[in-house]
């Protein structure tokens, strides 16, 4: 009885044009996630380092745990890369904001160093990357818009 159940199954799966595969679950969140850009700061784009620290990408972490972030990337399409290149800890729910400009570096504020801005008013994408180059997250923007964007 039971493997004309299967059969029975079977036949019908394959009579409507479907199968009997599973729907694969659905895919986790990033441990860490860019979450608000902004790339246009208010005002002129005089360079000036204020100016250029009004310009931030904010990463948050969205794990239960703290997240070294020792190697960890973020780039731009032309290139520019800021890279935390010694031992960085994110605590759980914690977000570190990756300011253009030159500062001292804090827990929650890192600075890229740069005399110039790196992401584009009118269009550009964010990537981060893990140490092992694999990508985590990424952000789109392609019009100006009101100079910033929440991804």
């Amino acid at each position: 009885m039971k493997r004309r159940l299967i059969g029975f199954v079977s036949a019908l799966a394959v009579a409507v044009g479907g199968s009997l595969a599973v729907a694969a679950p659905a895919q986790a969140a990033p441990a860490i996630m860019i979450t608000k850009i902004y790339y246009d700061s208010p005002g002129s784009d005089t360079g000036s380092n204020s100016s250029l620290n009004a310009e931030y990408v904010r990463l948050t972490n969205k794990r239960s745990t703290t997240i070294n972030l020792k190697g960890w990337t973020l780039r731009d399409k032309t290139g520019y890369t800021y890279k935390f290149s010694s031992n960085f800890s994110l605590k759980s729910g914690a977000s570190v904001y990756i300011h253009t400009g030159k500062g001292t570096n804090t827990s929650a504020h890192r600075y890229w160093g740069r005399s110039w801005y790196v992401w584009n008013n009118t269009g550009d994408k964010a990537y981060l990357r893990n140490p092992s180059g694999t990508l985590i997250d990424s952000c789109t923007w392609t019009k100006r818009g009101s100079g910033y964007t929440y991804c």
